[in-house]
């Protein structure tokens, strides 16, 4: 025990000198958590509080079109500027660049005239199959598509949002002249505003629930996705420094001196493995303290812990120590600093992405989707979302946590027999 003891001294000591790794290790994952945060709590709130904005240029002179800009206002997603009638595509991409606008729609001149005659047209065919009397109109040609102008740096998630907002402001549009044409045809007179509003303003509400493990309504946000991710992610990068460590006693002649010496290396391996454990739960205990204390300071969502602390600590030390693990595998079997700060970078980023740090594992197709449960990384976050977003228990966690332990024994394995290989033990 005195050997262990003072060999994690020996190594916190290290770990104190190394400036470059102790930046890695936890400035850069805070540098991370709040500029990733911030930047998709901005987009969530473009989408649900900001409003994108989009210039109508109205050719037409009817009621359709203005009805149609007042439906698109009252969506409540888009900011509406009206601009000048007479613009061409080359005029409202001026006025889009010059407004700094997102969207430009253009509405055709007869838009109103087609409207109105396709309204006429379709409730005269269901009076007809309702065995009444129903006018028939001349077809004069289907409503001209609207022309919708739109800033490449959309995204397209985004921008099927905003084409199914327009549509369904288009078909409000058609829907009130198509129920003014059949009760005029019916009584005759002019289809009451109370009961026009009432017939197309009768939604049925929504209800948006989310699912979770203990019956608790969890509303998910930016910080609730992000601190869990990027926790994972300052967790794995140990390996620049406890890589980079182990490369060096092994080059320096450590491993061989330690042969000489009462004591073997295991003691060394299990040092570090506790040390750099130390490390990680540090890393999740800041990363989450600022989630918690700092965020709302930066009108960011506040970071919500479980309910079940006790597995929030089992899941943060086991993701650690598969971490860790990873760390000292590659260490094992890498030659110089060099290889295992360019393989372990790269490696944990490809690793962070396929597990679905950086892109949801849902969202994934094909061959990538089967890779995914090769990442250790992908195991860690289903863990912690389970308990962060779901509110799982021990229980709950279980199917992640136990392969997670199978990595880490794994790893454990592969670097006992790198060792044996090079008969450092």
């Amino acid at each position: 025990m005195f050997k262990l003891l003072t060999t994690i001294v020996k190594d916190t000591r290290i770990i104190w000198r190394d400036k470059v790794g102790i930046s890695l290790m936890f400035l850069m994952p805070i540098l991370l958590v709040i500029v990733v945060t911030n930047i998709q709590s901005s987009t969530f709130q473009l989408v649900s509080k900001n409003k994108l904005p989009i210039m109508i240029c109205n050719r037409d002179t009817g009621q359709a079109s203005k009805h149609l800009i007042t439906a698109i206002d009252k969506i409540g997603m888009f900011k509406v500027n009206v601009v000048d009638g007479d613009l061409n595509k080359n005029g409202i991409s001026d006025v889009m660049h010059e407004k700094d606008a997102m969207l430009g729609v253009i509405i055709p001149a007869d838009f109103s005239l087609k409207v109105t005659v396709k309204s006429k047209r379709t409730a005269g065919k269901t009076l007809t199959s309702f065995g009444l009397e129903g006018d028939t109109l001349m077809a004069v040609g289907d409503v001209d598509p609207l022309i919708v102008y739109y800033n490449p740096v959309l995204q397209e998630s985004l921008l099927l949002s905003v084409e199914g907002a327009v549509r369904s402001a288009l078909q409000l549009v058609e829907s009130r002249a198509t129920l003014r044409s059949l009760y005029f045809s019916v009584n005759e007179k002019p289809m009451p505003e109370n009961l026009e509003n009432e017939m197309l303003n009768n939604e049925t509400e929504i209800t948006e629930i989310a699912v979770t493990k203990d019956g608790n309504s969890i509303t998910p946000n930016a910080t609730q996705h992000n601190i869990p991710a990027w926790t994972i992610f300052a967790m794995f990068f140990v390996i620049v420094s406890l890589g980079g460590s182990v490369v060096r006693e092994k080059v320096s002649g450590s491993f061989t001196r330690l042969k000489t010496l009462p004591t073997t290396y295991i003691t060394a391996l299990l040092s570090k493995q506790i040390t750099y454990l130390g490390v990680t739960v540090l890393q999740a205990v800041m990363i989450f303290s600022i989630g918690i204390w700092l965020f709302p300071f930066m009108n960011l969502p506040a970071l919500n812990l479980p309910s079940d602390k006790f597995t929030l600590i089992i899941i943060t030390i086991i993701c650690g120590w598969c971490a860790v693990s990873y760390a000292i595998c590659v260490g094992v079997f890498a030659k110089t600093q060099e290889q295992v700060n360019g393989f372990g970078a790269i490696s944990i980023v490809i690793l962070a992405a396929v597990g679905g740090l950086m892109v949801p594992s849902f969202a994934m197709q094909g061959f990538i989707k089967n890779i995914t449960n090769l990442s250790p990384m992908h195991w860690c976050i289903q863990a912690y979302y389970t308990l962060f977003l779901e509110g799982g228990t021990l229980i709950d966690c279980m199917s992640n946590i136990i392969p997670i332990l199978i990595i880490t024994i794994l790893l454990q394995l592969a670097t006992y027999w790198g060792l044996k290989r090079s008969r450092l033990i």
